[in-house]
């Protein structure tokens, strides 16, 4: 989850050992023990608690009828009997997962709908948002866009002057909000949607390259090369 991209389906994260960084929302937000994060189907976002870090991830079908907000959250549990509470949720719904129970499936439901109105709760409980700011919209702007657009060829400074900023703003906005430049993150977002097509399928790099935009498959072999020191086939074989 290191690498910024965005899913069909939506997530829902608990986070029980660990710190680190989480992009979401259009923002950089520090993460720790005991957060709790929700992303929907298709936003942008990428998380890092480093090696020893451990947390609990519960999928979320696009489309499901489970009450889960529309929106991204990112909520800080600090009343211990919450914490326990979801940490009991999680870990039983894991068992009925895992376990081939009878009736499992009906089970793991109730148990996602109990995670969901748990989220709610704390979302009433929880501080109001502070007022986005104009920096904080044009960074969630550009990610909504290459969420969508990563696989077009569409280069930061096209989206740039689709969002009606010059590259060097939307630069200096992204560094600002997001710790990395406009055009690293489309970078990385092209690396992430590269290597989950090269990994996980077997279609050909050349249609991989055709897919993801690039000019052509010596483009994007030297793409790949460049940012992980192996060609994509080395890449493919290695995992």
């Amino acid at each position: 989850m290191q690498l910024p991209h965005n899913r069909d389906v939506s997530l829902f994260i608990w986070i029980t050992r660990g710190q680190g960084v989480a992009i979401l929302d259009g923002a950089r937000r520090g993460v720790g023990t005991h957060n709790a994060l929700f992303v929907p189907a298709h936003e942008l976002m990428a998380l890092d608690i480093g090696r020893q870090g451990y947390g609990q991830v519960l999928v979320i079908p696009f489309g499901s009828a489970l009450p889960f907000p529309e929106n991204p959250y990112h909520v800080r549990i600090r009343d211990v009997g919450a914490q326990k509470e979801l940490t009991g949720l999680m870990e039983t719904l894991g068992r009925e997962q895992t376990g081939n129970l009878a009736h499992s499936d009906e089970a793991m439901a109730a148990y996602a709908l109990l995670i969901a109105t748990w989220l709610r709760r704390q979302l009433l409980d929880s501080p109001e948002e502070p007022r986005v700011s104009a920096a904080g919209r044009l960074c969630s702007a550009y990610c909504a866009r290459i969420a969508d657009d990563h696989m077009t060829g569409a280069t930061m400074a096209d989206h740039a002057q689709a969002l009606g900023v010059t590259p060097t703003h939307l630069t200096r906005v992204c560094r600002q909000q997001l710790g990395r430049t406009a055009a690293t993150l489309l970078t990385e977002r092209q690396l992430h949607a590269a290597r989950s097509l090269l990994v996980d399928t077997d279609v050909a790099v050349q249609d991989i390259a055709r897919h993801l935009g690039f000019g052509s498959a010596a483009y994007f072999t030297r793409f790949i090369q460049h940012h992980t020191g192996e060609t994509p086939t080395r890449l493919r074989r290695h995992g």
